[in-house]
């Protein structure tokens, strides 16, 4: 039987435990198991890092809400990405990655693969022809961001798909901005979902996590090989947290839509804010390809103030809206990216322009964020 996203979200690997009857699955918070002999272990579970059962209801979750056949989560979205990057490539191969993409990422990239012998180049991920061009016979791997962080850009998935099957390299696409209730890549033609759980699947900013979606069975073997032998897992009351916000990931991303698309036009209106960036305003140069490709425009917003000093100015006022890094929690957030999130690339080709805030729109009462926004845009 094919259940809907709501029930997935809330059931899927998530049966009530057969010892006791109870609804919610236990934390096995235990780093290791009884066997029933000699290189017998119960169940599979020997040793934590291998196996818990906990981080498994989490994995066969997020598998289900993707649309994919196996996930894996981890410590955080870098340690995913990073299993991800060791698993596919080796020293001398070329990944392209997004030329806004997430300054944690491009660290990742340029500061640690690269030293390993990774090559990468940026593209505009919004331009398939772009990215077609930066292929090298060596290329094994396209990386994705839509939206992108923080510039919001948006990517034809399917568009890529084709081009990374030409170049028999393999399409993955960090899902983290829209969560899988708003667009689900596997389904689009893509080879791998990244996220990052600490953020909308997590939810409320109590957790961080990280997790791989997939439907390759090979691949997904090499990732569990390694998922153990690099051992950056997540324990199982991380895993236990996050199971407990995916439950309500559709009503809390219909509300983080709803808000932020109230606040991306108080600010289109606002004589002070020269560029609003959000998929979902009709001028957003990707706004016809999101409203193919996700279900709604999602809960992040950016906005240039066409100055440094007030942008700072701004992110230092609000009240409401939290000054603070990470995203996608039910709590609205504030940052400034060029000194914040993306400092790590400042002065490469990724830099991000200095008088750019990004907001995290959470599911406060609408009224009070704007007045908040209000108050700090003077």
């Amino acid at each position: 039987m094919s259940y809907g996203f709501e029930t997935l979200a809330i059931h899927a690997g998530q049966e009530p435990d057969e010892r006791t009857g109870a609804v919610i699955p236990p934390i096995f918070q235990t780093s290791t198991y009884k066997q029933d002999a000699v290189g017998s272990p119960r169940l599979g579970y020997e040793y934590s890092r291998s196996g818990n059962p906990t981080r498994d209801s989490l994995q066969e979750c997020l598998a289900a809400l993707e649309g994919g056949s196996r996930g894996l989560t981890f410590a955080s979205g870098l340690a995913a990405e990073d299993t991800l990057i060791r698993t596919v490539c080796k020293p001398g191969d070329h990944v392209i990655i997004p030329d806004d993409a997430y300054g944690g990422t491009f660290r990742l990239f340029a500061k640690v693969a690269e030293r390993w012998g990774l090559t990468w180049s940026a593209a505009r991920i919004s331009d398939v022809d772009d990215v077609r061009a930066k292929i090298t016979p060596n290329t094994k791997m396209i990386w994705v961001e839509t939206p992108t962080n923080p510039l919001l850009g948006i990517a034809d998935i399917a568009g890529l798909a084709a081009v990374s099957r030409d170049a028999h390299a393999l399409l993955v696409v960090d899902n983290t901005f829209a969560s899988p209730y708003l667009q689900q890549p596997l389904a689009l033609g893509a080879d791998v979902v990244v996220h990052s759980t600490t953020k909308y699947i997590g939810g409320h900013s109590d957790v961080v996590g990280g997790a791989l979606v997939l439907n390759d069975l090979a691949l997904a073997d090499s990732l569990q090989f390694h998922q153990n032998a690099m051992g950056a897992v997540n324990g199982p009351f991380d895993a236990w947290l996050t199971l407990r916000g995916v439950k309500t990931l559709a009503v809390r991303m219909e509300r983080h839509c709803d808000n932020a698309e109230k606040v991306a036009e108080f600010l289109a209106r606002h004589s002070k804010v020269k560029q609003v960036i959000y998929p979902g305003l009709p001028e957003h140069p990707g706004h016809e390809l999101a409203t193919k490709q996700m279900r709604r425009y999602g809960g992040m917003i950016s906005f240039r103030m066409g100055d440094p000093a007030a942008a700072e100015r701004v992110c230092n006022t609000t009240k409401v809206f939290t000054l603070a890094e990470s995203l996608g929690g039910i709590e609205s957030l504030i940052e400034h990216p060029g000194k914040m999130t993306h400092a790590s690339v400042a002065g490469s080709e990724l830099e991000v322009p200095a008088d750019l805030i990004r907001l995290s729109v959470g599911i406060e009462t609408i009224d009070d964020l704007l007045a908040d926004l209000a108050t700090a845009l003077g």
